[in-house]
């Protein structure tokens, strides 16, 4: 038999076959450790908004207190890990799933994880925030009016989307639907990108999420 017909053990393999490895190093000792109670950060919101703005500000004003961070931005998720995926509704769908697991992965991990993405369906917002503990996942609707970012277009893409060179364009020719309860709410058209951040932080705080001495 050549080694393209050869049958590998795990080729069979089944989910059932499939148990579960316990570490020995548990969330919550990861989480001590980096003094700060790991979630997940979802900026979501219209092309333009401002999500990957702001949580690159977030992330740096965390960073510089000591906080443990990563961030995942929708753009930079398609050049590799989702970089076989297209923008129809399916691999929308697909891109978000992905992303989740590995947010939730790094939150076992200790870490405070913020993505900035479209997102532009609850119900996929609704699986990411499953794969985590209640309080984890934290959603913050970047909710900038759709004329603004438009306005702003910082990529030209809502510029191609009206004259019809993209199609599937969020807010142009494709939903968004906007969270019914978000944890918060920012409209980037109004006020700084620092009174932004503080409101982000002082959530954290409030929530107890975040646990060094100032």
């Amino acid at each position: 038999m050549n080694r393209i017909g050869m049958m590998r053990p795990y080729d069979t393999m089944s989910n059932e076959n499939i148990v579960w490895h316990d570490a020995k190093i548990a969330r919550e000792l990861r989480a001590e450790q980096k003094l700060q109670e790991p979630c997940i950060l979802w900026f979501t919101g219209l092309s333009g908004a401002g999500k990957s703005t702001l949580a690159n500000a977030v992330e740096l004003a965390l960073f510089q207190d000591g906080y443990h961070s990563y961030l995942l931005d929708g753009d930079n998720v398609r050049h590799g890990l989702n970089k076989d995926l297209s923008f129809t509704d399916k691999d929308r769908i697909e891109n978000i799933r992905r992303v989740g697991e590995v947010a939730a992965l790094m939150v076992d991990a200790g870490l405070i994880v913020l993505a900035a993405f479209i997102s532009p369906f609850r119900s996929d917002r609704h699986m990411v925030r499953s794969l985590v503990k209640p309080g984890e996942f934290i959603e913050i609707h970047v909710s900038t009016p759709l004329t603004t970012c438009e306005q702003r277009d910082p990529k030209g893409l809502y510029q191609k989307a009206r004259s019809g060179l993209i199609k599937n364009f969020t807010g142009i020719d494709s939903d968004y639907e906007p969270p019914e309860s978000a944890e918060l709410i920012v409209d980037t058209s109004q006020g700084s990108l620092e009174q932004h951040v503080g409101t982000v932080l002082d959530y954290l705080h409030a929530q107890g999420m975040l646990k060094r001495q100032s």
